[in-house]
């Protein structure tokens, strides 16, 4: 039998990067991503390394697990559809109200994003039910239809209906969406009692109303991309290869149900990112005799420097994942990878500011014109360029020297000379100050998901990855005061990787507001909250024809009178003990995340939620046998002068990842070029490759 292909494909800001399981083989490839459409740019990778039709591609099926950033950046740019927002009288306002933080306490003038919706686009109804979801006043279906007309007139794109107590019974919602369906057939419908049936209105509608933003956007990329390769890597008489889309909570779902729900995958690259990491480390860990035995218990910290951003996560023997997050301010209530991103990435502008000190991003230079040593008109000075000042980048082995994109070293220096000019610094004193201002936000990252949640980082092991992060892995280790650095082979498409990794996942949540005790004393309300659930996420996995399902469940627990919640884990299948077993876990939790419980207070559970899995690929890197005389370390291709610190550059030996073999050691400073990534090691730390061809770091 003829195993599928497997493709990992991962859009990022600046490369679109692929991995190719085939036949027990990885390959790995990068090209440069097009902005306007994300789709070409996967199909023109596709046929260069020959996985479409006509271009000699393997006989079998193709399947593609796909990242992507067009939700994000129709947020980040504010670029999304035309959207409406549809809800109870007097609530119109909910998303201009919002919450009162204030994102800088001691700012007297203070400005909020624009929100998603116009004013003149939020639409009130009279219906109304109570805090039961019993009906106080019906729907008024009378006014739909002139409702419609004005959705019409107005050239709405996409409509997010919220109404109060939704969660609780969504008759309103859903006999509303039927009306406006019969009327505007075409018009895309966002119901919170499908996005999110959660209580919170603030959160509630403005996760409904990303949702109905973003979806036709995706949508239409979506279908394009489906429709391209149904007409180009169609198997002869066969259909398109079946595409999966990773979703922020780290599993992959189809390409149907991510159009429809598009809010669940405005993080889905840096997701993937996470799921790779924690795969590979955990096939390191298992690895080496001394910790074998805790290999299941792998304490990571991941570290994915891009293009554009740098995505951090903190993963204490697990993946975390969050209900509570926020892109642009917007409070985006699904779960997602607990990952905290930071403006600063290898096309990063570097700037002086009106005060005349030096500034690194949050400004990109992006794919296009990138920075200005990619010789694409590009003329402001980057952090990519600050490394090719320095040496820490090769001119001669960028992207292995494979010549797809050749680095202007005299434009790099042109760029950052001028900088330095208004600095008073020369090439090298400015592109060490990029660097080491670049290096300071993504500490304050590391340190946000660490000691600011009540983890030493000095006993995490830090793992870079992303086209730059292992261009500064050391310098941000030390500053850390962690001292083992894991570098897997192909850092540099890890988050493509992680997509072929990543389990296919369906979730949902409900709302339950029900005291602990209460539940403990009787599971019949969380036991029908359950089953109900369970028959949503099974039923969205059994159109992914997959196998192998299981079934992990969580709640929201809070102390009452507390207006946050922890989310702990709960015991399937649902028993008395499950209650009580999560009640302690969640004094445990808090303790950790605050420093103190309150064991004696009555504690909620404000939700239930339920995921449903069912195994991804899984590719595993090979396992090399290490010689019994290893040498010590190959012989360098070439050395250069590198800058480590602003009294003069150093001699660095340079070796090609492809000759590092199992056993070999270095001894640091060196610079190891590979086609996707370049790994830079600083002095004071040596380098050892185990036998899956990791480098490990330590200082």
């Amino acid at each position: 039998m003829t195993h599928p292909t497997l493709v990992g494909i991962d859009v990022g800001g600046t490369f679109t990067d692929f991995v190719v399981w085939r036949d027990g083989q990885l390959t790995i490839h990068k090209i440069p991503t097009t902005p306007g459409d994300q789709s070409r740019a996967i199909l023109a990778g596709l046929h260069e390394i020959g996985l479409l039709a006509g271009d000699g591609a393997p006989a079998g099926r193709l399947v593609i697990a796909h990242g992507m950033t067009v939700a994000t950046n129709a947020l980040l740019e504010r670029r999304g559809a035309r959207t409406a927002l549809l809800t109870t009288a007097g609530f119109g306002d909910v998303l201009t109200i919002g919450r009162q933080n204030r994102p800088h306490l001691y700012r007297l003038h203070q400005e909020r994003p624009p929100a998603l919706v116009d004013d003149a686009h939020r639409l009130e109804i009279d219906e109304r039910l109570d805090h039961t979801g019993a009906v106080l006043t019906p729907l008024d279906e009378g006014a739909l239809s002139a409702l419609a007309g004005t959705l019409a007139a107005d050239a709405i794109e996409s409509l997010a209906i919220v109404f109060l107590f939704s969660y609780r019974n969504p008759a309103h919602e859903r006999r509303a969406a039927d009306v406006l369906r019969h009327a505007l057939p075409d018009l895309p419908l966002s119901l919170s009692s499908d996005i999110l049936p959660e209580y919170r209105e603030f959160e509630r509608t403005s996760t409904t109303v990303i949702n109905a933003y973003v979806q036709p956007l995706v949508a239409r990329y979506l279908a394009r991309l489906e429709g391209a390769l149904a007409r180009e890597a169609a198997t002869p008489g066969g259909d398109a290869p079946p595409v999966r889309i990773m979703q922020s909570n780290g599993g992959v779902i189809g390409l149907h149900q991510a159009a429809d729900q598009a809010a669940r995958v405005v993080l889905s690259g840096p997701a993937g990112g996470v799921v790779g990491a924690f795969a590979m480390a955990e096939q390191a860990l298992a690895l080496q005799d001394a910790v074998a035995a805790q290999a299941a218990a792998v304490n990571l910290i991941t570290f994915d420097m891009g293009g554009t951003s740098t995505d951090v996560a903190l993963c204490p023997g697990t993946i975390p994942t969050t209900a509570e997050s926020t892109i642009t301010d917007l409070p985006l209530r699904l779960p997602v990878i607990d990952i905290h991103t930071v403006g600063a990435g290898g096309g990063s502008i570097a700037f002086v500011d009106t005060g005349g000190a030096l500034q690194v991003g949050p400004q990109s230079a992006g794919a296009v014109p990138g920075p200005a040593c990619y010789g694409r008109g590009g003329t402001q000075p980057t952090v990519t360029d600050a490394n090719l000042v320095l040496g820490r980048l090769d001119a001669g082995g960028f992207l292995g020297g494979s010549g797809q994109v050749r680095l202007d070293e005299a434009a790099a220096r042109r760029a950052v000379g001028d900088l330095g000019a208004r600095l008073g610094l020369d090439a090298e004193a400015t592109a060490l100050g990029i660097v080491r201002v670049a290096n300071a936000t993504m500490e304050r990252a590391l340190r946000r998901v660490s000691v600011e949640r009540g983890h030493d980082p000095r006993l995490f092991t830090l793992l870079p990855f992303g086209g730059a992060g292992p261009l500064h892995a050391c310098d941000l280790a030390a500053a850390l005061g962690v001292t083992r650095i894991l570098c897997p082979p192909i850092p540099g498409v890890l988050s493509a990787y992680g997509m072929l990794m990543a389990d296919v996942t369906s979730e949902t949540s409900a709302a339950l507001l029900a005291t602990a005790g209460d539940l403990v004393r009787d599971q019949s309300t969380l036991a029908g909250v359950l089953a109900e659930m369970e028959s949503r996420v099974l039923e969205v996995l059994a159109r992914e024809e997959v196998t192998g399902r299981s079934l992990h469940a969580a709640v929201d627990m809070r102390y009452r009178g507390q207006s946050y919640e922890l989310t702990v884990p709960l015991t399937l299948p649902l028993a008395a003990e499950s209650v009580t077993q999560a009640t302690a876990d969640f004094h445990a939790m808090h303790a950790q995340r605050y420093g103190y419980a309150m064991e004696h207070e009555t504690v909620e559970v404000v939700t239930v939620r339920l995921r449903a899995t069912a195994p991804g690929a899984r590719p595993a890197l090979p396992v090399h046998a290490p010689p019994k005389n290893p040498e010590r370390a190959p012989a360098p291709i070439r050395s250069k002068a590198v800058w480590f610190a602003p009294d003069g550059s150093v001699n660095t030996p340079c070796y090609a990842r492809s000759d590092l073999r199992p056993g070999h050691r270095l001894a640091g400073p060196a610079i190891v070029l590979q086609y996707d990534t370049t790994v830079v090691v600083a002095p004071g730390w040596a380098v050892e490759v185990d036998p899956a061809l990791n480098l490990w770091l330590v200082r």
